[in-house]
């Protein structure tokens, strides 16, 4: 006799959309983002550019307009949608992708990872410069990407220094020209970079390549094959105790250099929202079973940072649009779950993450309760994590040390 799978599910998808926070957190004064809230902010301002309104009727369905005040998505009540809805706090000291995705999956970051606002101590630098062999660096200040490398590219080009800067982030940031400096030697000198990032207890490297030249007339743009050279997880993490429990895990997007590869079986890198959906909906057909993790980071990176609230926008809409194929392709032992990692209003001053909520939205064919569920207020992004282990493994994750209440037994 066949022994029957004690777990809920046999797969659930994890979609981040990057930078969707849905309100501000009791403590945002502290990180000075008081009246942030990404998702409202973004409708209020497509209604007043454009007077038309954010159209997200399958996110809708699912209980998106019950989190917070979003002109064009309505609230519903119990029995007039599908699925479930909730937000959660971040227990994290921070607002960056690391601290995020970390405490999505049960880790959480007591002690604020370092930032530099004023530049990398000029010794650390030099450093460096001396073990890569470079001609020395641009930059080395807090500033926009997009901006840097309208300011120093051609300086850059010119003289082979990389460009190197940080945000309000943890993150030592080099952008260079992916012909002109080349994208291998941009990695290499970025592991060079991660090194001494660990010394100084730095969250993140990023590696940020570019073309474009515009003495040809040609603007400098950013490439998506940026790496992220995260630091590692202290402890295991929800995706560490799922690979042993046997089940696989795919990371899709940024997934697996954000948990410095621990805990994640194979990731597929992407270019953007729109392959990143493309590769979602393939891995769907591929991989029947375990965790599929996928980070969407066009509403951060293109969007969110550069203070385009239209942009974002455009991407909430194509990303619910893309909802139904999604859906087509589950069955009654699929649970999809869609959240984030932070927030970034791109109505809010300056270009820096905000101190946000995230949503918490679920849907599977086997839920039968009156739907939108309502899942309230999580104390920990951790939950997401928890429920995705109690839903793959049909047992409560066991870590006492790792942050996450499963609400497994809220949906079905």
């Amino acid at each position: 006799m066949k022994k029957k799978n004690p777990a809920a599910f046999d797969r659930v998808i994890l979609i981040v959309i990057d930078g969707c926070g849905v309100g501000e957190l009791p403590d945002a004064d502290v990180y000075g983002d008081r009246g942030s809230n990404t998702l409202g902010n973004v409708a209020k301002a497509l209604q007043s550019k454009t007077g038309k309104a954010l159209s997200l009727p399958n996110m809708e369905k699912w209980g998106l307009g019950n989190l917070t005040s979003i002109p064009g998505v309505a609230k519903l009540p119990a029995g007039r949608g599908q699925g479930a809805c909730g937000k959660a706090k971040e227990l994290s000291k921070g607002k960056d992708t690391t601290s995020g995705h970390w405490e999505m999956a049960g880790l959480v970051v007591k002690k604020p990872f370092v930032t530099f606002p004023q530049g990398f101590p000029q010794d650390i630098v030099d450093r460096w410069v001396r073990e890569n062999s470079l001609p020395g660096v641009l930059g080395n200040k807090a500033a926009s990407g997009t901006t840097i490398i309208e300011e120093l590219g051609l300086a850059h080009i010119e003289s082979g220094k990389p460009i190197l800067y940080t945000s309000a982030d943890s993150v030592w940031q080099v952008a260079a020209h992916e012909e002109f400096f080349g994208l291998e030697k941009l990695i290499k000198i970025c592991k060079s970079a991660r090194k001494i990032g660990d010394e100084l207890q730095l969250g993140r490297v990023i590696a940020r390549p570019f073309i474009g030249d515009p003495r040809k007339g040609i603007p400098f743009k950013r490439t998506y094959h940026r790496k992220d050279l995260a630091q590692l997880p202290p402890q295991d993490t929800f995706l560490n105790l799922l690979q042993n429990a046997k089940v696989e895990t795919l990371g899709i997007g940024k997934i697996s250099s954000i948990y410095a590869d621990q805990g994640i079986d194979h990731n597929i890198d992407t270019e953007g929202n729109t392959d990143g959906l493309k590769v979602l909906l393939e891995s769907m057909d591929s991989h029947k079973k375990g965790l599929v993790f996928c980070n969407l980071i066009d509403t951060d990176m293109l969007f969110g940072h550069r203070r385009d609230a239209l942009g974002y926008a455009g991407a909430l809409e194509e990303f619910d649009r893309a909802l139904p194929a999604l859906q087509s392709k589950m069955s009654e032992r699929d649970l999809l779950m869609i959240s984030s990692d932070h927030g970034n209003d791109p109505t809010y001053p300056g270009t820096d993450h905000t101190r946000e909520f995230i949503p918490i939205l679920a849907y599977s064919p086997a839920f039968k309760k009156p739907a939108p569920i309502d899942l309230g207020v999580r104390e920990s992004f951790g939950d997401i994590g928890a429920t995705a282990v109690e839903a793959l493994t049909g047992r409560s994750h066991g870590m006492l040390n790792l942050s996450g209440q499963s609400f497994l037994s809220e949906l079905i």
